[in-house]
């Protein structure tokens, strides 16, 4: 942010907006989660009032940002949960993420709720040592998965591993293959995507490709079967990305009208529903196969070892609920 206090005066057209949704917008870099921190520590002022997240703005107020919240200081906590460790040494060791597991706690999170469950945590537990390169919220972290996606991920045990092998994520280097379920029949059978990403400046948890000055991303993709099913069209595709951006794989094939299955957050619905027949008629519905988590998984990860430069390669099946959600798709 910059220097306090900041004065801002909504226009005409942000009359009906809320309070928290306007100052997002107009502070990027800020969080929607921390600007309800700076009006809950009454940190704004609105006509010099201390005003609630929820106020609807009418569009001639005088907003001003006070300060910041002196937040609680953050640390990961060790926790003793069971971790399916593929490969170990003493500089690295490779992990098959569950889906429903955050990678680390948030820079909002607390010693609450919020912060337990994590890999970190589940690391601190297992390993003596891991690098301390991304702080103390992060050690270990080299890349990240999403919460709801399944499979490999690399971290290191030490800082000059920890360097080694982000160097060679920056140089693009690290090879990762992912397996999709997708909306719909894809177009072409294979195609690269090389939208940029930003966040969404509305909907803070969504990234976007719609605005311009993002940051460069790169998904490529293939069709590995087409599903014809009770429930509608569907696309399996194998999937290799050259960069790792935020929800990349997931704002990338939304941005082409396939979301992921089970991805609420970018279009999928909330439940599949049945396939009309031709001439509009709806079959006799089968029970509808339920999916808690995204069909997204990371099924290969290729490095070169930090220290003495051997080439790892790792490769994981889609864990059974993804086995049985397509087994089910197919014969229902």
């Amino acid at each position: 942010m910059p220097e306090f206090p900041i004065v801002l005066s909504p226009a005409a057209e942000d009359a009906g907006k809320r309070l928290d949704q306007f100052l997002a917008a107009r502070l990027p870099e800020t969080s929607r989660a921390r600007i309800q921190q700076l009006i809950s520590a009454d940190k704004v002022r609105v006509n010099d009032a201390s005003p609630k997240a929820s106020l609807r703005l009418r569009g001639n107020e005088k907003i001003e940002v006070l300060g910041e919240v002196q937040a609680p200081p953050l640390r990961a906590l060790a926790e003793q949960i069971p971790l399916d460790i593929l490969y170990e040494d003493d500089d690295l060791a490779v992990i098959n993420k569950p889906a429903g597991m955050m990678v680390h706690a948030g820079a909002g999170a607390t010693e609450s709720a919020r912060n337990r469950g994590t890999l970190v945590n589940a690391l601190l537990h297992h390993f003596e040592s891991l690098s301390q390169v991304g702080g103390e919220l992060r050690p270990g972290i080299v890349h990240r998965l999403d919460r709801e996606t399944s499979g490999l991920i690399v971290v290191a045990k030490n800082d000059e591993s920890h360097r080694r092998l982000a160097a060679q994520f920056a140089r693009r280097e690290t090879k990762k293959s992912y397996v999709a379920l997708v909306h719909s029949w894809m177009k072409v059978d294979r195609g690269t995507v090389r939208s940029s990403i930003s966040r969404d400046p509305v909907h803070r948890t969504r990234m976007t490709t719609r605005l311009a000055g993002g940051r460069a991303a790169v998904t490529h993709y293939v069709v590995r079967k087409r599903l014809e099913t009770a429930f509608g069209k569907f696309s399996l595709l194998d999937i290799k990305i050259d960069t790792g951006r935020t929800h990349q794989i997931r704002v990338h094939l939304s941005s082409l009208g396939h979301p992921v299955v089970g991805d609420k957050l970018y279009g999928a619905p909330q439940e599949l529903k049945a396939a009309k027949r031709p001439g509009g008629k709806l079959p006799a519905r089968p029970p509808a196969p339920k999916l808690e988590r995204n069909f997204l998984h990371a099924a290969a990860l290729e490095l070169k070892h930090p220290r003495t430069g051997e080439t790892l390669s790792f490769n994981q099946p889609v864990p059974r609920e993804l086995e049985a959600f397509l087994k089910q798709l197919q014969t229902a």
